[in-house]
């Protein structure tokens, strides 16, 4: 019975995958002129807001600190100011020196060599670093080298506690729980499909959490609501519209953890 509530999470997810990509359509993940400015946007993007972010890139933009070898070359402190405006630049600034070095010293200074390596060994040096936590690695893992790595993020959490897409994982991290159900949720597409799969569908989560999935649920008109239905009915047993949702919505709140990211 468990392993058919898993197989039922996993092809309802698969089902949301399908409903995003016809409500929102191609969102064309990650905005970069280059890999190393993905690489740059996902260590940057921590616990800030993209438009910040933003600000950060069109400074290193200007200075010319786009490329490995000007980031090699760049100050600490030249850095830090810099990339000033996505916050924490105490912190970012060492932490993108530091892969810089891993990349040097151990992948030629090549990013092409990285992606080479084998993700199951390449995936546990990324977390190594210093300031690279599961999103981050796998940000860098899935955008910017290609590799068929699923990446879960807050609003992802958000959607799998409010449809109960997780109440048989106990067992694991969120974050690994997530994973691992996106993975399972598109097994039974080709395996060469998987990466682009992967990036469409973090990309369409944080589009439709933007939109109706954040820190208050508004489900009116929620590509997903549907499925909530299924998952959560009312409890007199009523189907759920649009008009007893706001109920729901302040339940699904109170249940949620306080776990935050602030690029809202």
């Amino acid at each position: 019975m468990k392993a058919a509530r898993q197989a039922n999470a996993a092809s309802r997810l698969r089902s949301m995958h399908d409903s995003l990509a016809a409500a929102y359509g191609p969102q064309y993940w990650w905005p970069a002129e280059s890999a190393f400015e993905i690489i740059l946007g996902a260590y940057l993007t921590q616990n800030t807001a993209w438009k910040a972010v933003e600000r950060s890139l069109a400074n290193l933009r200007g200075a010319g600190v786009l490329t490995l070898d000007a980031l090699r070359a760049i100050a600490l402190s030249d850095l830090q100011a810099l990339i000033r405006p996505s916050g924490f630049h105490t912190r970012k600034a060492p932490a993108l020196k530091a892969f810089v070095a891993m990349l040097d010293q151990e992948f030629s200074g090549s990013l092409e060599s990285l992606a080479a390596a084998p993700t199951s060994a390449l995936r546990p040096r990324l977390l190594a670093l210093p300031g690279v936590g599961p999103e981050t690695a796998d940000a860098i893992l899935l955008y910017a080298l290609g590799l068929p790595v699923p990446v879960a993020d807050e609003y992802l959490r958000r959607i799998a506690e409010r449809h109960h897409l997780l109440a048989d994982r106990p067992g694991l991290k969120s974050y690994d729980a997530l994973a691992d159900l996106t993975r399972r949720a598109f097994a039974s597409d080709a395996q060469m499909t998987h990466a682009r799969l992967f990036n469409e569908f973090h990309a369409l989560t944080v589009a439709v959490g933007k939109t109706h999935c954040g820190r208050t649920a508004q489900c009116t008109g929620c590509p997903l609501l549907e499925d909530l239905e299924i998952a959560l009915p009312t409890a007199n047993g009523d189907e759920r519209t649009p008009a007893n949702s706001r109920q729901f919505d302040d339940r699904f709140d109170h249940s949620t953890s306080t776990l935050r990211k602030a690029n809202e």
